[in-house]
């Protein structure tokens, strides 16, 4: 089987994926849509990041695509319900770079209180200011966290842990961490000295935060944004810091990023003082790239080797208790009634005893897996195949 790699994945998970019997095509970009389609037609696995886009075009030029690795925290460039329909689970990281942005945030927040871009910029141009005036500590500012999911919860640990008090908003309960405090947004934005973006993909964050947000911010807030680019009005940002209101901002996410590094990049917010601006690098370490790359891969690697879909964004939850029998298949359909019976029905009439049996669903798709202990006969997969309902079967061994 062919796994194609695409954006300059882990060299991690390339040895993973050999490991697991695979061919590797690797891509060090996210190809146009029209070359995906060309490579897509022998590719069993595709791996991608956050830039290369699939939907149902690309899945119809795919007749072997088998799971889909999404190696970065975001399934938003992926159309889930179009892979669920063709049969196919996606798979992300939702934890493995989560330090790595935490780090970068906390980072900013301390760079940005005692204005060290702005001072060394100074310096490089021969200017010597030193002064204690407006610069102050981490220590005792209110932090003010919006979207407590895997990020912001571990931020708001380490950020109490430097002596801030921490308040968060999220549109869902959460198990509040240590000493922190969920807050309705009004509040937030009205009382935090240090305000930091980390909500997810979803369409409904478009625009979370414009001009009546930033209106609503406690004068001299400093603002950073490491979540998605279009969560944030980037012309009312940048006119709220040329106003003073807003005293500082660091940037990691854009509403238009370039498609490679040989393309400029243009922001409203460039030359600002006290902005502090990186290319999308939250994620980008050595560490949290390599934990992306095994993460992935080996729930992957696990899906063909055992049918586990324990991690998969998309498809029914299934875990393997450890007992493994002489073969496994795989059923997924979609989630009508009577489907196990029909299933059930297959091998009881080929004189085929099921030794194990489990059934999840999820949304419209249903995902059974059959073990058995004796001998089958081929023409098995293809009785499967003709229930009426069927999305695709396959022999896990």
């Amino acid at each position: 089987m062919k796994a194609l790699l695409l954006e300059n994945i882990h060299p991690g998970a390339v040895r993973i994926f050999k490991a697991a019997g695979f061919k590797i095509d690797a891509v060090s970009h996210s190809p146009g849509k029209k070359m995906l389609t060309q490579m897509m037609e022998d590719v069993a696995v595709l791996g991608i990041r956050s830039k290369t886009r699939i939907g149902p075009d690309i899945l119809q030029r795919a007749p072997n695509l088998s799971a889909i690795g999404a190696f970065c925290i975001g399934t938003e460039q992926i159309d889930l319900s179009a892979c669920s329909a063709k049969g196919i689970p996606v798979f992300n990281a939702p934890y493995s770079n989560t330090r790595s942005v935490v780090e970068m945030a906390l980072g900013e927040m301390i760079m940005l209180l005692r204005g060290v871009f702005d001072s060394s910029g100074s310096l490089h141009r021969g200017v010597w200011t030193k002064s204690a005036a407006g610069f102050h500590e981490i220590r005792g500012k209110r932090l003010g966290i919006i979207g407590y999911g895997n990020i912001g919860s571990q931020l708001s640990v380490l950020a109490e842990s430097l002596g801030m008090e921490v308040v968060y908003y999220d549109v869902e309960e959460k198990l509040s961490l240590g000493n922190v405090r969920k807050v309705s947004l009004k509040e937030l934005l009205r009382r935090s000295d240090v305000i930091s973006v980390h909500v997810d993909g979803r369409e409904s964050n478009r625009n979370l935060i414009g001009q009546r947000e930033f209106a609503a911010m406690k004068k001299g807030v400093l603002f950073l944004n490491l979540s998605r680019g279009f969560v944030v009005d980037m012309e009312a940002l940048a006119r709220h810091i040329r106003k003073g209101r807003i005293r500082g901002a660091a940037v990691d996410v854009f509403p238009e990023e370039p498609e490679s590094n040989k393309v400029p990049f243009v922001s409203s917010l460039q030359g600002l003082p006290n902005v502090i601006l990186t290319p999308h690098v939250g994620g980008s370490t050595e560490e949290a790239q390599a934990g992306i790359g095994a993460f992935v891969a080996e729930r992957i690697a696990a899906y063909f080797a055992t049918g586990s879909t324990i991690t998969s964004v998309n498809f029914p939850p299934y875990q393997p208790m450890g007992k493994t029998y002489l073969h496994r298949f795989a059923h997924i359909h979609e989630n009508i009634p009577g489907m196990l019976a029909r299933i059930n029905d297959v091998f009881a009439q080929r004189n085929v005893n099921i030794a194990g049996q489990h059934l999840e669903t999820r949304g419209a798709i249903g995902y059974a897996i059959i073990d058995v202990e004796g001998p089958c006969n081929e023409g098995i997969l293809s009785d499967l195949e003709a229930i009426p309902g069927t999305i695709r079967v396959h022999l896990v061994y």
